[in-house]
């Protein structure tokens, strides 16, 4: 299988029972622009249509990200209306992956930052090499998460660490991550793609019915109240796009240097 409407942002290949779904945007660290993430949408749709998958694995090309996130310079550009739409896409592709019956693999293989990460935790199993670094720095671009990061990292790691990483916008190595159960699994950078897969074709093996009806509960259990919390992130994330500081802190990063806050 593959995505023929955009072949250098997603690719989507089946290897028997296992269907891999990668970020082709290397040189733009795998970040998710509007397209990329519309490019995924395709993907999962294309996963979900196909009989033959019992399993996914999710990663991105080259040794250096799994995906960096938004873009920051459309972003920048972006008004408060762009910057809702933005967040409700994110929502719908990654509510739409969550939601596949197959089981789903993050093979973090480089840095999960922001949108990335919030990509990884919309997996049923992170795997992460260990040289990754995860993070959600939103707070320090004067942003929050926006594509589900507040309420699953929480699910993910507990409200204490969720805190942690969401308020201070805290970058951590895959050790730590591990330590913290945010991911299940830290691989040598070269075994973590065979290591993915590997528990993608364990999962594979299991029982298609019982393990879609294990994954409809175990996710009903996680979300009884996360739908409401979910659309309140999109509108919050608009929210921060009509404040100064977000320009600022934009407009700092992409100036490589502190911003000046206004609280406003």
């Amino acid at each position: 299988m593959s995505d023929a409407a955009a072949p250098q942002a997603i690719t989507l290949e089946r290897t028997d029972a296992v269907a891999t779904i990668r970020i082709d945007r290397p040189k733009a660290m795998n970040a998710l622009d509007a397209d990329t993430l519309r490019a995924l949408a395709r993907a999962v749709r294309d996963v979900r249509r196909d009989a033959d998958v019992r399993a996914v694995v999710v990663t991105g090309t080259g040794p250096k990200a799994f995906s960096a996130g938004a873009d920051i310079a459309a972003m920048a550009a972006m008004s408060p209306g762009d910057g809702h739409a933005y967040s409700q896409l994110g929502h719908e592709v990654f509510n739409r992956l969550e939601a596949l019956d197959v089981p789903v693999v993050a093979a973090v293989n480089g840095a999960a930052l922001g949108g990335g990460l919030e990509l990884a935790l919309a997996c049923d199993f992170i795997v992460a090499a260990e040289h990754a670094r995860l993070g959600l720095p939103e707070t320090s671009l004067g942003l929050i998460p926006g594509f589900g990061g507040t309420q699953r990292l929480a699910l993910r790691v507990g409200l204490a660490q969720a805190r942690q990483l969401v308020y201070l916008g805290r970058v951590i190595e895959a050790a730590e991550a591990l330590r913290i159960g945010l991911v299940d699994r830290v691989m040598p950078g070269d075994t973590l793609a065979e290591a993915a897969g590997s528990l993608a074709r364990e999962l594979a093996g299991r029982a298609p019915v019982a393990l879609a009806q294990a994954k409809r509960l175990t996710r009903a259990a996680a979300h009884a109240a996360m739908a409401p919390a979910l659309a309140h992130e999109v509108d919050a994330f608009a929210a921060t796009f009509a404040s100064d500081d977000r320009i600022e802190g934009l407009r700092a990063f992409l100036e490589k240097r502190a911003p000046a806050w206004k609280g406003r």
